[in-house]
């Protein structure tokens, strides 16, 4: 069996292609050449050319077909052409800003997407509305127009070895840096689907081991269980041995934080994993726990260069003087903000039964 994988260097590129030589395919990678990733073993050929032009595409490969044809990179829509009558199956992998809300939450009422968002939900209607989901929706059209039993999986943000711009830098690097405090908004209490990266590949593992299943399908793909800012910044400091400060503030003043939530609201983006956990058996085979904290210690071992090209994608100045002069400002209001008085103080109802809550009206027996 020929499989025929376009990208391949990115982070879960060269765990599909170990997996694909484990089920026995040989292996071609169709990229730039740009990038060549060492976990990539010497018999898997290379095909390099530009994966963004179809005539490049046409031309390097010629008349030669494939079995299985895996399109992790370039531009989506044209692979799906060139691919057209040449492959016994066609995967590809897109990206969650293809629902509505996702990058626009405000277009939704009430305000943000559901929770949990399943793959029949809404995409984006209209250009005018979120250009990039539009254009990402307009893709999964075109792909299951050209190929009626292709399967696509909806990828959410990934983290993990060989991310480009990967989040979890903006706390590793505070840590290395020696910071004391890292500022979240809201409590830290966004959550936002992330995928590790070996968990991702082991879900588009799963489609190519169940061709029958997944023929014809969308699948949502992301951790089986999620976790918080908070969670995130908390995990990452045990596992580089760090303590650090966590400075809740409301999110029109958490302005360092913006990178990490990588949006301009505190809504939540959670996708619904039902129709791949049934049809796929999907279940993470690394814990979101320790996968993170993999992540964390992987970052510390290829930092990147400060002000390089991650730091760029990522957005952040990583300005210590202001983030000082904010923490300071912040905790100056709390402490002066004037103490209100209620006739009848709220409580959290008779049904809260934790720290503070309605004491016991009788003795246990």
């Amino acid at each position: 069996m020929k499989a025929l994988v376009i990208g391949g260097t990115g982070p879960t590129g060269h765990l599909i292609v170990n997996g694909l030589l484990q089920r026995g395919y040989l292996v071609a990678m169709l990229h730039t050449g740009r990038h060549e990733v060492a976990e990539i073993p010497p018999e898997v050929e290379h095909i390099h050319t530009d994966p963004f032009s179809e005539d490049a595409l046409r031309q390097a490969l010629d008349r030669r077909t494939f079995d299985l044809t895996l399109a992790a990179y370039g531009r989506l829509r044209r692979i799906a052409e060139v691919m057209r009558g040449r492959t016994g199956r066609f995967i590809s992998i897109g990206g969650a800003p293809a629902y509505r809300g996702y990058m626009n939450p405000t277009v939704l009422r009430a305000r943000g997407m559901p929770v949990p968002t399943a793959e029949d939900a809404e995409l984006v209607p209209i250009e005018e509305e979120d250009a990039k989901g539009w254009r990402v929706a307009q893709t999964e059209r075109a792909v299951f127009d050209l190929h009626p039993n292709a399967t696509h999986f909806r990828y959410p943000y990934l983290y993990g070895p060989y991310q480009i711009g990967p989040r979890e830098w903006c706390v590793v690097r505070r840590i290395l840096d020696g910071r004391q405090s890292i500022i979240v908004p809201e409590d830290g209490l966004s959550l936002s689907h992330s995928a590790y990266v070996e968990n991702a590949a082991h879900a588009v593992l799963l489609a190519i081991d169940k061709p029958e299943m997944s023929s014809g399908q969308i699948y949502n793909c992301g951790d089986a269980h999620l976790l918080t800012v908070r969670q995130r910044v908390e995990i990452i400091a045990e596992a580089l041995s760090a303590e650090i400060e966590i400075v809740s503030m409301p999110w029109q003043f958490a302005v360092p934080a913006r990178p990490m939530l990588a949006q301009p609201r505190t809504t939540h983006r959670v996708l619904d994993l039902s129709k791949i956990k049934a049809q796929l058996g999907y279940a993470d085979v690394v814990a979101p726990e320790r996968a993170l904290a993999i992540t964390a210690c992987w970052l510390k071992e290829h930092a990147l260069p400060p002000g390089g090209s991650d730091e760029k994608v990522l957005q952040d100045p990583f300005d210590y003087r202001a983030e000082d002069e904010l923490i300071a400002a912040w905790k100056a209001l709390c402490a002066n903000m004037p103490e209100v008085k209620f006739d009848r103080e709220p409580g959290y109802t008779t049904t809260y039964s934790g720290p503070g809550g309605k004491p016991r009206s009788g003795k246990w027996s």
